[in-house]
């Protein structure tokens, strides 16, 4: 009787594979046997706070706009969310996850044109913004406590111009162009993906900018925790594409969770350096062109 008992109690608690659990068309858990309801309350380098019965994530004071929870086990894709502002567990998603190791990979973002790729286990966006990110493992048991704290780390670097030069009348557009920038995250390594040389971030100039100095243009790129450098030229325009101004910044150095903020001219002929601190990232480098 003892050693049916324990073999009872191995067979329920065994690893699971890709067949064990149903799912439904939205990838979610259909079969629950042998499953346990996790709650993950996001937690990071953000604002989670919560509204009557509804949560809401803040990055900078900016809204966090997207978040992927992709559940994996032995390399293979065992469910996913993708959840947004209006559904019931956003800032607080949940999942039943069966029995065994599992590693839940979290993102939270506010960029735009995301493109998920479980396979390769990749995500990309034509425009990065601010974007977390968490690798959570977890061995699941019928005694596991469903009830867990997920801190999430930033996995992007930002680069800030200040334009301290007035914006002419004629300004149309203001761009900015990376020699290399990373569009993406390889979500099971943390790591960003290849670089693209081609990436262009665009400003239409608004009619508020225009006579006004010390406007400040941001560009969000992925990053791993060690330090790269990359160029970076910034030109202003007119609606018939003649340059009024441009400036290349040679090495600018990035990392993740850091911010490098530069100051100069655009529209005069100033070009000297020097340094500041930001203090709601890392330490930031940052300069003038």
């Amino acid at each position: 009787m003892m050693a049916l008992a324990v073999c009872l109690m191995t067979a329920c608690e065994k690893d699971i594979t890709s067949n064990d659990v149903m799912k439904n068309d939205e990838g979610l858990v259909e079969n629950t046997a042998n499953t346990k309801k996790f709650t993950f309350t996001l937690k990071g380098d953000f604002c989670n706070t919560w509204k009557q019965t509804r949560g809401y994530l803040q990055a900078d004071g900016k809204d966090i706009t997207d978040v992927w929870v992709l559940d994996y086990v032995n390399g293979n894709l065992q469910q996913q969310k993708h959840l947004t502002k209006t559904d019931e567990d956003w800032a607080a998603p949940t999942m039943n996850l069966a029995y065994g190791t599992h590693h839940v990979y979290f993102i939270a973002s506010r960029g735009q044109g995301a493109a998920l790729d479980t396979d390769n286990k990749i995500i990309t966006w034509s425009k990065p913004s601010d974007t977390f990110y968490k690798d959570y493992e977890v061995t699941v048991v019928s005694s596991s406590n469903g009830n867990r704290a997920v801190t999430m780390d930033r996995c992007v670097t930002r680069f800030k111009a200040t334009i301290t030069d007035d914006i002419p009348d004629d300004c149309s557009t203001i761009t900015i162009s990376p020699s290399s920038w990373h569009m993406g995250l390889n979500f099971e390594t943390g790591e960003p993906i290849t670089a693209t040389t081609s990436y262009v971030t665009a400003i239409n100039v608004p009619s508020s900018y225009i006579g006004q100095a010390n406007t400040q243009l941001t560009v969000f790129g992925f990053s791993s925790s060690t330090e790269w450098t990359t160029d970076i030229t910034i030109t202003a325009k007119t609606s018939e594409n003649v340059v009024l101004g441009t400036a290349t910044i040679e090495d600018v150095p990035l990392m993740a969770n850091r911010s490098s903020d530069y100051a100069g001219t655009l529209f005069g002929q100033s070009n000297s350096l020097g340094l500041t601190l930001n203090t709601d990232w890392e330490v930031s480098y940052t300069g003038k062109w």
